[in-house]
């Protein structure tokens, strides 16, 4: 299909986003740069895709019938888009009217993949707006909690960068949060689009990671923030993301990093990955307990996606 110049294919993923997905779709519409709109739904039941549906029938909604995962759901939509430029946008994020046509402004011939600065609604930056490769030792850093010294010790430097007030509008850096990720067709198509064995999570470092051997640039724009209400989906089903996003730390630690190549390293790390969902399970059942008991009486919606 042949692309549009200037239009820009904004890719939303549903799974019973609830209310937060119209937020999203409103503030993606009220662009100031001209969109077209795919929600690719992951088997909704929560009647969020007919409310949208209802409100703005010219929604491009593509459903999917059962729940493909996050990158599978994602290249879906991506083959029927038309514009020049793709934009992967999660349900509970906000963004500004003018976000678009800025992102767009940063893009050039080089670049892979564009990220912004991800801001959750207590007004802090995360952290995931701007990483390195999760390479073990950084993992471990950053699981320590060593890696807060990296400014004293560099060999202790985490997977996250850390925050930087001067940072340039435009930096280079390994990957950027999957919240919000602007993509070039063609680096898209050049990529191979999203790899649909990880299910949740780590697709979009995975996706960083394949631009960056292709020579094509990771950036954040750090002036273009997106306001995201963090963590419906760890909320709803903490057991369901926790799983996924072990596996997909698993399966991105095998692909990329040298020391998957060590066999007792390798094992190392596959123990301390399962050990570290394990571990986390009555964390995981307190979020379960507390969803189904307590949130329901505060009047909360459905959340998940």
């Amino acid at each position: 299909m042949e692309s549009v110049a200037g239009l820009t294919s904004v890719i939303v993923v549903a799974c019973n986003s609830g209310a937060l997905l119209a937020d999203c779709i409103a503030s993606v519409l009220g662009s100031t740069a001209p969109v077209e709109v795919f929600v690719s739904d992951n088997d909704s039941r929560d009647g969020s895709i007919e409310a949208l549906q209802t409100r703005w029938p010219e929604l491009r909604v593509l459903r999917n019938g059962t729940n493909l995962g996050f990158g599978a759901a994602c290249n879906r939509a991506a083959a029927q888009a038309r514009g020049d430029m793709l934009l992967f946008l999660n349900p509970d994020c906000r963004i500004e009217a003018d976000a678009i046509a800025r992102l767009r402004a940063c893009v050039d011939a080089r670049t892979g993949v564009l990220g912004a600065s991800i801001i959750g609604v207590d007004g802090k930056s995360e952290a995931a707006s701007r990483r390195r490769d999760p390479l073990l030792w950084r993992a471990l850093m950053t699981a320590t909690g060593l890696a807060r010294f990296e400014s004293r010790w560099p060999a202790l430097a985490g997977a996250n960068l850390p925050e930087n007030s001067a940072a340039p509008a435009r930096e280079d850096v390994d990957a950027v949060s999957g919240a919000l990720m602007l993509v070039p067709r063609a680096a898209f198509a050049r990529i191979g689009g999203f790899d649909e064995r990880y299910f949740l999570h780590f697709e979009d470092m995975d996706l960083c990671r394949r631009a960056r051997d292709l020579e094509l640039q990771v950036a954040c724009a750090n002036d273009v923030r997106v306001t995201h209400v963090k963590g419906t989906s760890s909320r709803a089903r903490p057991f369901f993301v926790a799983r996924h996003k072990h596996a997909g730390m698993w399966r991105w630690f095998v692909k990329f990093d040298p020391a998957a190549r060590n066999p007792l390293l390798r094992g190392l790390a596959w123990c301390g990955i399962w050990v570290h969902y394990a571990a986390m399970t009555p964390s995981y059942a307190w979020r379960c307990f507390a969803r189904t008991s307590l949130l329901p009486l505060a009047g909360e919606g459905a959340g998940g996606g």
